[in-house]
């Protein structure tokens, strides 16, 4: 007696089936993963950032910055923080901050094209004195909407916190 080898096709065609299905089923959530761990990534970025020029602003006795800035070294003034920030110690405390002779980026974030950002403000000026700070919202955003959006809310005191909820429960606004 023979022992049988190989598959049937009936037997390759079920187990192909069975991958592809896997497949299917498999694939949106690996891209909601994906989603995630990029959104994730960007908002502890700038949560880290705004804790560096806290830092540097007690620790040097002058005011910081975080700055949308796009491939400049320099401020860019409001608009999308999805092109990148800055962090740097602002010397000569000029308003609106600007990177001058001698003030060296000590943070730099690039530009993610698959997140959208934007804020309520152009910078944040985190002062050593009275650990007065600009205060201000920073909203996330990516192809899922605002279902997956997080903001980075910075309080007068400089301390950052995220959230996935507007004031009053309601949800962050993505509309571009």
């Amino acid at each position: 007696m023979h022992a049988q080898r190989g598959f049937s096709l009936i037997e390759a065609l079920l187990t192909l089936g069975l991958i592809a299905g896997l497949l299917v089923a498999g694939v949106p959530a690996l891209q909601g993963l994906l989603l995630e761990a990029r959104m994730a990534a960007r908002v502890n970025a700038l949560v880290h950032g705004i804790h560096a020029a806290r830092t540097l602003a007690r620790g040097r006795g002058q005011p910081a910055v975080v700055c949308r800035s796009a491939v400049t070294a320099q401020c860019a003034g409001a608009g999308d923080w999805a092109s990148g920030w800055i962090v740097f110690v602002n010397a000569d405390g000029d308003e609106p901050p600007q990177i001058d002779g001698g003030e060296r980026i000590v943070a730099r974030e690039p530009l993610v094209e698959s997140i959208r950002a934007r804020s309520n403000r152009a910078a944040y000026v985190l002062r050593p004195w009275s650990l007065r700070a600009t205060n201000g919202t920073v909203v996330f955003c990516d192809a899922r909407g605002a279902a997956g959006a997080r903001a980075v809310v910075v309080s007068t005191t400089g301390r950052p916190r995220v959230t996935r909820r507007a004031p009053g429960g309601r949800p962050l606004d993505c509309a571009a």
